[in-house]
């Protein structure tokens, strides 16, 4: 039994890269992990949203994000800019 969710087994493992495979009904596929950086005047949300929308112009098939860290850039007590370090996830092409 994994995580007490399911008896059926299944393999997960790590490869080179910070690359994982995921699981599949039909076999498995590779997942690769990139770090992105994203800035926004407005919030945190929309330095995401950016962050994913230009990744998408060159990832394929991304599946997920990770937010590893965000911070601001101030000046004085305002807030100029928001920024998130990101980890994206995508599928590898056949």
């Amino acid at each position: 039994m994994l995580g007490g969710v399911e008896s059926r087994a299944r393999l997960l493992s790590w490869t080179s890269l910070g690359s994982r495979a995921r699981e599949k009904e039909d076999g498995m596929s590779v997942a690769k992990v990139s770090e992105i950086s994203a800035t926004s005047p407005t919030s945190f949300e929309d330095a995401i949203q950016q962050g994913l929308t230009r990744a998408a112009k060159t990832l394929r098939q991304i599946r997920g994000a990770w937010i590893k860290e965000q911070h601001v850039k101030c000046d004085g007590a305002r807030i100029k800019e928001y920024r998130v370090n990101m980890m994206v996830t995508f599928v590898l092409d056949d």
